[in-house]
């Protein structure tokens, strides 16, 4: 297995336990948070998305997915467009919603999608670029790549663990 397929495994394995937090649940349930300083199963899988789409157009030279394909545009959100949710308040978060799952899940496949056709040209070497000088030590992409796996899991972890929570409440 080389370095693309190895990180294209686990993007993918991110996308399956997205599918697995959301799907079949109602907008309503998507929303449902256990009291208002709390996040909700939208707003989780809406960031881990938006970092994800973020992070990857940012080290590929590319557009984000969320405005060059029109999904800002379909979430209609209560903020600007460069939103990821990074920081954003009980109110903002309250804010995410969708009128559909399919809303929520086409958004997540298209990044998914355009990260591993991304992740299709890489090789080892290419890890160690630096792409961020802002730190020290300085980020190479193959951190970056991994921090952004990192923080997907973590965020669907919670997706999953709140739609346990709604589904015995329904």
């Amino acid at each position: 297995m080389n370095v693309a397929d190895l990180l294209a495994d686990a993007f993918e394995r991110v996308r399956e336990e997205v599918h697995s937090a959301v799907e079949g649940l109602t907008p309503e349930q998507l929303s449902w948070r256990p009291d208002p300083g709390s996040n909700s199963i939208v707003w989780l899988v809406w960031h881990l998305t938006r970092v994800q789409d973020d992070h990857v157009a940012d080290v590929a030279g590319t557009e984000q997915v969320w405005t060059a394909d029109g999904w800002s545009d379909r979430f209609d959100l209560p903020f600007g467009e460069a939103e990821t949710g990074y920081g954003q308040s009980a109110e903002d978060v309250a804010g995410v919603h969708v009128k559909s799952v399919n809303v929520l899940m086409g958004y997540h496949d298209a990044v998914c999608e355009r990260t591993k056709k991304y992740l299709a040209g890489l090789s080892g070497p290419d890890l160690d670029r630096v792409v961020d000088d802002a730190w020290d030590p300085p980020v190479t992409l193959g951190v970056r790549l991994v921090s952004v796996i990192s923080d997907d899991l973590q965020h669907v972890g919670q997706a999953a663990y709140l739609r346990g929570i709604t589904v015995r409440q329904s």
